[in-house]
């Protein structure tokens, strides 16, 4: 079985901001895959169902950003998968808005829910796809940053990246992560 987990922040005041691209996205793709995300266990909303021709655990965890690695590690424990069957999909200050980049392994490039998630499996090792939410202006914090929401004119760059973010995670269920590197690294 896969598990996708789309990294966000619970709560009203968090919806449609910058860091929530995550459950934007696992939201688009259980829409796409007719997956219900209705389910609460071990820290997470979740859903199953079938994703790319594979059974799929979608996880939307609850413990805020910062601790995503807690939720996500216990899914991986309380099913038994291993880490190579992890999908993690987050918003990235480094890329353009719209962007989308996969990778296969590496650090947490200042990401701190990514941090944590390598804390708690204690490995880079983990499929990732990073959505490009634009870097922060001079005069902005990162955390108000993050927190804001997207200007009107991004929204339609933003839909697309969802797209091609959900795209992306079936290529890396069905073809691999090296294919999808290939077709959305562009």
């Amino acid at each position: 079985m896969r598990i996708i987990a789309g990294l966000g922040n619970p709560g009203k005041e968090y919806e449609g901001t910058r860091h929530n691209i995550g459950f934007v996205t696992v939201c688009e793709l259980a829409r796409q895959n007719d997956i219900s995300i209705s389910s609460f266990e071990r820290h997470s909303f979740v859903g199953k169902g079938i994703v790319g021709g594979e059974k799929t655990l979608i996880v939307m965890p609850q413990t805020y950003m910062n601790l995503s690695g807690v939720a996500i590690r216990a899914a991986l424990e309380y099913y038994k998968e291993p880490v190579e069957n992890l999908i993690v999909i987050y918003d990235d200050v480094s890329l353009e808005p719209g962007k989308i980049r996969i990778r296969e392994r590496g650090s947490a490039g200042g990401h701190n829910g990514i941090k944590n998630i390598i804390a708690e499996l204690g490995t880079q090792d983990f499929n990732r796809i990073r959505i490009g939410v634009g870097e922060k202006p001079p005069h902005y914090d990162l955390v108000d940053w993050v927190l804001g929401r997207f200007k009107e004119e991004q929204i339609p760059d933003m839909e697309k990246a969802v797209d091609n973010a959900c795209k992306a995670a079936e290529c890396i269920i069905r073809d691999g992560a090296a294919k999808a590197m290939n077709e959305f690294n562009g």
